[in-house]
């Protein structure tokens, strides 16, 4: 079963998607956890990374796609990929439905956690403390989430259709989300 998890940065994405991965023995696709490897290997994709994200934009389509194709065509993941965070853009939601189509794979869930600013700012801040996080700042938090916002409200009205779609209040706490989620997948 492959799901997708979106929502605003610190919406809870990478804690629920971790809760799923042990609970259905799949694979998690975190594009932020690839782009972080990426900087701290120094690479010149490392390095672009870096410059979007201080300054709040998300990184390039094309970064990320290519990035992400070799985790879907890899054949011991096949159904059983938690993407986190991704798709972020319509081009990223196209290209995904374009890799999992050529791999014989589709979306079974979509879940968008959904979490007011206010809420958001105080969970990164408490993150940023616990996790010790670079691109964890207030400018930074407020930048991603309105180009979040922004940009992502396409992708949102792109899985809007889809039957699989669920949207689930993210300003829960984490157990009652991850129940609500269990509940929906049933399992």
């Amino acid at each position: 079963m492959n799901i997708i998890i979106f929502g605003p940065p610190g919406a809870g994405k990478g804690t629920q998607a971790k809760n799923l991965v042990k609970k259905l023995n799949s694979f998690q696709v975190s594009t932020g956890d690839m782009l972080r490897a990426e900087i701290k290997n120094d690479s010149d994709i490392g390095k672009k990374i870096i410059n979007n994200m201080n300054e709040g934009k998300f990184v390039d389509d094309e970064i990320v796609n290519k990035l992400l194709e070799n985790i879907i065509f890899d054949k011991k993941k096949n159904n059983k990929l938690i993407f986190d965070g991704y798709p972020r853009t319509i081009s990223q939601a196209q290209n995904l439905d374009i890799l999992l189509n050529k791999s014989n794979q589709k979306i079974d869930f979509i879940f968008f956690l959904n979490v007011k600013k206010d809420a958001i700012i105080k969970r990164i801040e408490k993150r940023k403390i616990l996790e010790k996080r670079s691109d964890d700042n207030s400018e930074t938090i407020l930048k991603r989430y309105d180009t979040y916002m922004e940009i992502t409200k396409p992708v949102l009205d792109y899985y809007l259709k889809n039957q699989n779609f669920h949207e689930i209040d993210g300003s829960m706490e984490i157990d009652d989300i991850s129940l609500k989620i269990e509940e929906i997948l049933n399992v």
